[in-house]
């Protein structure tokens, strides 16, 4: 049997392929060119309605002004690499080298992307939680790795510790963890952080953290780097992007930080995806990182009282609703309305309400999809006036 190309094993990964082999349309495509048939409100994407910060758009235009048009350097320009080292350091104590230690990268899917093609071979294992953001599902096709999972369970999202000790082996070479996660919104719990680190050290795995959400943790939590664990730090790479954090998720600055041998490894790969990016974004986002902690604090209150706004929208429409501790998502059960299949009700739902959502089961492997077929995940990083509509228009489910 002929081997898949490289592009057949991204497909299949993401599930982007049908049982013949023809490239399907994924389901966040789907919904999105729905909405925009439709004029339904597009709570299924997770992108800001607003702009961010007037510091950060200035710097953006100034840089541009500057002549800052050519190729930055390869590991970014030095006023964003020491940013970041300043950033890790301000919020989590972490102290990293900014010329060693510290790689822009073309947002977090390509520093997530290069991570994986530098640290991970054919016949290795690969570890995230399920669901799981579908780009991780791509890329670990792309390497030839297994693919193994840790389901969240619950109405909470929780990890259950004898699943996770049972899905590592000697065969695990990377652990890739989503905290705050998308979709579900939930937030690991600090026995399950130090279980992470200890059986990664066991088996003498890297973890990878996708950390993107990193400043929009609710009701008085506050975000734990893996990085800061015991023993963690000499094998952990985090990864996080200014796209969420100021709202420019078009500008596609990420960056990934960890031992220099590691981020070495790394740019050998990123070198060869996009080279380099974003030479006028880079150095506004290095303003950004500096803003004051009122800033990010602001942030955090902003998103959580429209997460409050949409979870009493989606709960007068009869939806079950889970706890959304971070993230820009809540997950809400369609089951109390009637409605066994998410994915279908998301292909109906702007005809009954004008709105769109996205099912959970498009971020689960097949046994998973069955669990959370009934969930639906739902964006609340929009406007108030946005979030207040759709809870009106949801609203009809009931009637």
């Amino acid at each position: 049997m002929t081997a898949p190309a490289p592009w057949q094993r991204v497909a299949r990964g993401a599930r982007l392929l049908d049982d013949d082999g023809r490239l399907a349309t994924t389901i966040f495509a789907e919904m999105s060119a729905l909405a925009a048939a439709t004029g339904a409100i597009n709570l299924g994407q997770g992108f800001p309605d607003e702009d961010g910060p007037r510091e950060v758009l200035d710097a953006a235009h100034a840089a541009l002004d500057a002549g800052l048009n050519q190729y930055p350097p390869g590991r970014g320009v030095p006023v964003l690499l020491e940013a970041v080292a300043e950033h890790q350091a301000r919020f989590y104590g972490l102290q990293l080298d900014p010329a060693r230690e510290v790689l822009v990268t073309a947002g977090a899917t390509e520093a997530l992307a290069a991570t994986l093609l530098a640290l991970v071979d054919e016949g290795d294992e690969v570890l995230t939680l399920e669901p799981f953001y579908d780009a991780y599902g791509a890329v670990i096709g792309l390497t030839k790795a297994t693919h193994r999972t840790v389901p969240l369970r619950g109405t909470d999202f929780r990890v259950d510790h004898d699943e996770l000790r049972a899905a590592f082996s000697d065969a695990t070479a990377v652990v890739l963890v989503n905290d705050p996660h998308n979709p579900t919104g939930s937030v690991l719990d600090d026995e399950t952080r130090q279980l992470l680190v200890d059986l990664a050290i066991r088996h003498d795995a890297v973890v990878v953290t996708d950390e993107v959400y990193e400043h929009m943790l609710f009701d008085g939590r506050r975000h734990v780097p893996i990085a800061t664990l015991p023993g963690a730090a000499d094998r952990t790479v985090t990864i996080s992007s200014a796209g969420k954090t100021f709202s420019v998720t078009g500008w596609k600055i990420g960056w990934a930080t960890g031992p220099a041998e590691l981020l070495t490894r790394i740019l050998t790969v990123k070198q060869y995806l996009t080279y380099v990016n974003g030479s006028v974004f880079q150095p506004a986002v290095a303003v950004g990182l500096g803003l004051p902690d009122s800033y990010f604090a602001g942030l955090a209150d902003s998103l959580q009282r429209r997460r409050d706004l949409l979870t009493e929208g989606l709960t007068t429409a009869g939806f079950g609703v889970s706890p959304s501790s971070g993230s820009y998502f809540v997950v809400a059960d369609s089951r109390p309305l009637g409605f066994d299949d998410a994915a279908q009700l998301a292909r109906r739902l702007p005809e009954l309400a004008g709105v769109v959502a996205v099912p959970v089961s498009a971020f689960c492997g097949p046994e998973l999809a069955r669990e959370h077929s009934s969930l639906l995940r739902f964006a609340f990083c929009k406007t108030t006036g946005v979030l207040e509509r759709a809870g009106d228009q949801l609203a009809r489910l009931r009637t």
